[in-house]
């Protein structure tokens, strides 16, 4: 089986837990999501989320998904 590429994408739920001075245990609470799965995609280990998942997350922290997760391009030739 040949290795996963990396993904490009950055996630930027800290900050915004920050800003909204909610800790993540809290939003777990609030969205229906353990506070490990929620911690897995925290630190950019998510493979995947669900809409259902990022809808929740937006609705409870009051933002957009690009808020959350931002795009970076690969500069490697």
């Amino acid at each position: 089986m040949p290795p996963e590429d990396p993904h490009q994408i950055t996630v930027h739920l800290d900050a915004v837990l920050a800003e909204r001075g909610i800790t993540l245990v809290e939003l777990a609470e609030r969205v229906g999501v353990t506070p490990v799965n929620l911690s897995i995609l925290k630190n950019g280990r998510a493979k995947a989320i669900r809409f259902t998942t990022l809808s929740a997350l937006c609705r409870e922290l009051g933002c957009q998904p690009g808020d959350i997760l931002s795009f970076t391009e690969d500069k490697a030739p």
